[in-house]
Order: structure tokens, then C-alpha cells, then sequence
């Protein structure tokens, strides 16, 4: 099936639809997590005043960018198409989901995305966890493999691999993760010129 017949469309944020801007070497640093630790799930572990503060901190660093999000090439272009050929459009960030509404009001695609279809950290398992992107197909009621996973990191790409969903990466310089994508997009420019 070509891109332009699916009709079910899911998105990572940063670094998908918007110009990648987090210093995550920095914020492992304030935060005091190992170098190579995910961030997310390091928190997870803390007790819980330390967890709350850490997050506290996280949320209010990741909302700054969020105002000064600036779109990815292209995003804007793609997004709008896909919503007027009247395709479901999600989001599945790891970031905190007032923050991901907060982002789509600053590269104006907030009108294109239905509230409840997007989902963050606090409304399911961080990527490379699938169960987002099952909730989002029980909600448009498909399955899971008629969805489509965009975005620009293998936790994206391996969380659509695992509900067995078509996989595209964009904005990644090289080809990082050959195995976990179906298709690599320079930018989502080119993937609604391949629509």
C-alpha cells in the first residue's frame, strides 16, 4: 500500500514536526543522570520528592522550548495536507502532553490535531513502548498496523515496529536504524512529495 492510501497518521514532536533543540547531554547533566541513561526512565526510579522536583524542573525547561518552537521543513506543509485529505493525525511524544499542545499552538498546527489524539508521557508508556500508539488505534478504531509512525529517533521508529506499523524516519542525518524503518525522508517535505 502506497503512503497516500494510509489514512491514520502518528507523529513524534521534537525533532519530527519541529526543529530538534534539546540539549539532552545538558539536561542529563543538571538533572545529575548518567551520560547514557534515559532520561524518562532514570526519573522513574527516584524517590518520590526527588522524582517530582526533577520533573518539576524538566517541565518547566521543556516548556520554554516548547513557546520557541520553530517547524521542522516541511511539517506544517505535510500536516496540513494530510488533514484536509481528512486523515486521523496523532501525536505520540515522550514529552508532557499540555507541553506537545503547547508546541503545535507555536508552529500553528494546533487546528489539525484533535486534543484527545495526543498523547504524552503521562497518558501512556514512553517510546519505544507501543502502547500509545495501540491506544490511538483502538480510539480511530483500526488496527494497529494501518497506522503510520513518523519521526526522527529509533524509539519512535521501534514503538511502530512493535505494533507491526508502517515506519518513517525523518529529519536524521544518515541511516542510523536501517532494521526499524520501512522508508527514510530527509524531510517531511519529501514525504508529501512522495504522498
Amino acid at each position: 500500500m502506497t503512503l497516500r492510501h494510509l489514512s491514520h497518521w502518528v507523529f513524534d514532536m521534537d525533532g519530527t514536526l519541529t526543529l530538534a533543540v534539546h540539549d539532552f547531554a545538558a539536561i542529563r547533566r543538571h538533572l545529575g543522570i548518567p551520560e547514557q541513561a534515559d532520561i524518562l526512565h532514570h526519573l522513574a526510579e527516584l524517590p518520590a520528592t526527588e522524582r517530582e522536583a526533577k520533573h518539576a524542573w524538566l517541565f518547566e525547561h521543556e516548556r520554554e522550548l516548547a513557546v520557541a518552537a520553530r517547524p521542522a521543513p516541511g511539517a506544517v506543509e505535510l500536516v496540513r495536507a494530510l488533514h484536509e485529505r481528512g486523515c486521523h493525525l496523532g501525536i505520540l511524544t515522550r514529552n508532557a502532553r499540555d507541553l506537545a499542545l503547547l508546541t503545535l499552538a507555536a508552529i500553528g498546527l494546533e487546528d489539525c490535531f484533535d486534543p484527545p489524539a495526543v498523547l504524552g508521557r503521562d497518558e501512556a508508556a514512553p517510546k519505544p513502548d507501543p502502547g500509545g500508539l495501540l491506544r490511538l488505534a483502538e480510539r480511530w478504531r483500526v488496527a494497529p498496523a494501518s497506522l503510520v509512525m513518523v519521526g526522527d529517533h529509533r524509539y519512535d521508529l521501534e514503538c511502530g515496529r512493535a505494533v507491526g506499523c508502517r515506519t518513517l524516519q525523518v529529519n536524521q542525518p544518515g541511516d542510523p536504524w536501517p532494521a526499524a524503518r520501512d522508508q527514510r525522508f530527509e524531510t517531511c517535505a519529501e514525504i508529501l512529495a512522495a504522498l
